[in-house]
């Protein structure tokens, strides 16, 4: 199955890392549908989802604008972030999301609504319908609070509060759709597995038949995954439940380790800059799909 010009892409994780895979599948892929970590607890988003009970936008925000038109002086204003007064901190795309959402009373229609106004080029969507909690085990103590989970040093599980927390069924249904699942780059605890360990949505990976593809970060994250090498990386997906066919990883930055899944491994990183280049990128997740 593929979408009207291309295979049908379903992109997992959040924050920045998940913006650039998009931005790599926007490059090759017919159809597009963004599951995001709505973990996030600090910063704007953090205000926002307490003020306000709704899932944090900032992941979500970022992912419309990695899908949307580079021209647009919406994707601009959505990243703008105020830098004093009561809205210090804030992003507006941020606001407007909440406004949007306040107003139709629809999370899932603002998102649309926001994804219209940035020009999007597909669909993004939470991977809980409401707020969820992150919760690690880290160092023999539990740790609350994605801000929290990040700092905690070597984690060995993470889980969410409350642990039933619901996909909206737009999402599952991308997933038995998909022709390539993607999961990360990004924060292998707090943002891939972050959206990836909702019951729901893990199950719907396990039950596709579409080969699921992990991005590895270019290099360790400290102190989240200092000294991981690939094989750590899906060691530890494999020991929440999610089993990738194959992972992509850049020989640059991080040693292979022990790896049993099958293996890609390309010069991903930009020229000159932190983050993977999308035009590298999609060229080698389309050929995997060949």
């Amino acid at each position: 199955m593929t979408g009207p010009t291309g295979p049908r892409v379903v992109a997992i994780g959040g924050g920045h890392g998940l913006a650039a895979t998009l931005q790599a599948t926007r490059l090759y892929a017919g159809a597009i549908t963004a599951i995001v970590s709505v973990a996030d607890d600090g910063g704007s988003s953090g205000r926002l989802r307490d003020a306000f009970a709704i899932p944090a936008p900032g992941d979500l925000r970022r992912c419309l604008v990695a899908l949307g038109d580079a021209t647009s002086v919406w994707g601009r204003a959505f990243e703008h972030r105020f830098d004093a007064g009561e809205l210090e901190g804030h992003a507006l795309g941020n606001l407007l999301i909440v406004g949007l959402a306040a107003t139709s009373g629809d999370f899932l229609g603002a998102l649309d609504e926001a994804g219209r106004l940035v020009g999007a080029t597909g669909h993004v969507l939470p991977a809980s319908g409401t707020p969820v909690v992150l919760k690690a085990e880290a160092g023999g103590a539990e740790v609350q609070g994605q801000v929290a989970v990040a700092t905690a040093g070597r984690i060995s599980r993470v889980s969410l509060v409350p642990p039933d927390a619901e996909p909206p069924p737009e999402a599952l249904a991308a997933l038995a759709a998909a022709d390539q699942i993607l999961l990360g780059p990004g924060s292998l605890f707090t943002s891939v597995l972050a959206a990836a360990i909702v019951p729901a949505v893990r199950d719907a990976i396990a039950a596709s038949p579409a080969p699921i593809v992990y991005v590895c970060n270019l290099r360790p994250q400290v102190p989240e995954t200092a000294g991981y090498e690939v094989a750590d990386h899906v060691g530890a997906l494999q020991a929440h439940g999610v089993d990738p066919d194959v992972v992509v990883w850049d020989p640059a930055g991080m040693a292979p380790g022990a790896i049993a899944t099958p293996s890609r491994a390309a010069a991903l990183c930009r020229p000159g800059a932190d983050g993977h280049d999308p035009a590298k990128l999609a060229a080698l997740l389309a050929d995997l799909l060949v």
